[in-house]
């Protein structure tokens, strides 16, 4: 199904910027351990940006519905590309420094939010509303692809060559991928004059309310939170239930993850015809209901071939889960309110993501599958959620 040249441009560039991601993903860790041998700092860089990208999620949905959309996407990619181009030539100019490291990934971290949050709020005026599924499903198998499988060992590879190669690649390929939305259509959200324009505070507490008011909305934000607790209870530790539980080493982990991938690219293509076979509400209750059966069954095996189908089950609902969702609030939201409001809904997430990482680790000190069962229990709750919530015309609802 042809989308327009508009999603073309879109999907490109969303491309370009995810394999950036990808590679950032094997590097940046391996850039921190290369310039200190301290645990916590080598970690606290992942901290730090998960940190920022939840302290800047509310002010950046302000200003995607402030703003031409198009023109933050352009910025926050030449802006992210500029920064990567500087630090990877203090790197290869042997001026190194961890502060630097840390500097840098915090500006990436906010362009981040920014770039992410324009994507998803400038595609509903690219397509038709009935193409959003199609749209974002395309959108989902393209970053499978270059976020798993095309990106780390892109980076690992480039890493070994030079420890700059992988900051330029990526410093170049976000540069590009701004250089390429240049070629977006422009379209303010909503007229605004320095006049009547109000706080960030209050504008972003407006996001909140329609939020908190809206019945579908709310509810799949609530969802949303639930299943990031869902999500990292049993991922926080997964390294290790696949070393201890299911006997796999470095190699083993790779390729049970690779794996896994796999059902989110069969989930990109089945979510479009699942959503139009069972409607929105029946395939994020079938999803959900995945998501917890392979997550109850991944708990009680110690077989690695089991285990690689039921992740790729999982990642196949998470998928499905996603594409369902958001295509639902882009049908709902009001355009000038989409930034906003997914600002406030991104905040649940990250929150739910960092309180299923905590829980992870201190359940997994008794019984590694106590987390992975728990993880399971979740879903149930979010499937059981949605099929009480998701109800009626779900398109056409208004606020409660």
């Amino acid at each position: 199904m042809p989308l327009g040249r508009g999603f073309g441009v879109l999907w490109s560039a969303n491309a370009l910027s995810n394999l950036a991601d990808g590679i950032a993903f094997v590097s940046m860790p391996l850039l921190a351990a290369m310039m200190t041998d301290d645990p916590r700092l080598v970690a606290g860089l992942a901290t730090m940006y998960a940190l920022i990208r939840l302290l800047v999620a509310l002010p950046i949905g302000v200003w995607v519905d402030r703003f031409d959309r198009r023109t933050l996407l352009v910025t926050a990619n030449l802006l992210r590309g500029g920064a990567l181009l500087v630090l990877a030539a203090t790197i290869q100019l042997g001026a190194p420094s961890l502060v630097a490291l840390y500097a840098t990934m915090a500006v990436v971290g906010t362009l981040e939010s920014m770039a992410d949050n324009a994507a998803v709020a400038i595609l509903p005026s690219l397509v038709r509303k009935e193409q959003l599924d199609t749209a974002n499903s395309r959108v989902a198998a393209v970053q499978l692809v270059v976020d798993e499988f095309a990106g780390p060992p892109l980076g690992g590879l480039l890493f070994a060559l030079a420890a700059a190669a992988p900051v330029f690649a990526m410093g170049g390929l976000w540069a590009v991928a701004g250089l390429i939305a240049l070629a977006l259509p422009i379209r303010r959200s909503r007229p605004t004059t320095a006049s009547v324009r109000t706080s960030v505070y209050k504008e972003a507490r407006e996001g909140i309310i329609w939020l908190a008011r809206h019945r579908v909305v709310g509810a799949l934000a609530i969802i949303g939170a639930l299943a990031s607790v869902g999500y990292m209870l049993p991922f926080s530790i997964l390294v290790l239930f696949a070393s201890d539980n299911l006997g796999l080493d470095g190699t083993g982990y790779g390729l049970l993850l690779a794996f896994s991938a796999l059902g989110g690219l069969l989930g990109s293509f089945l979510a479009p015809r699942l959503r139009s076979v069972l409607g929105y509400r029946w395939a994020i209750v079938a999803s959900l209901a995945l998501g917890a059966a392979t997550l109850i069954g991944l708990a009680f095996t110690e077989n690695a071939i089991i285990a690689g189908v039921l992740l790729a089950l999982y990642i196949l609902h998470a998928v499905v889960w996603n594409i369902c969702s958001l295509s639902l609030r882009q049908r709902l939201v009001p355009d000038g309110l989409l930034g906003r409001v997914g600002g406030a809904a991104r905040v649940l997430g990250l929150l739910g993501l960092a309180l299923g990482s905590a829980l992870g680790g201190i359940l997994g000190v008794a019984d590694l599958a106590t987390p992975v069962l728990v993880g399971g229990v979740v879903f149930a709750v979010c499937c059981a959620v949605a099929a009480v919530t998701l109800r009626g015309d779900l398109e056409g609802t208004q606020v409660a």
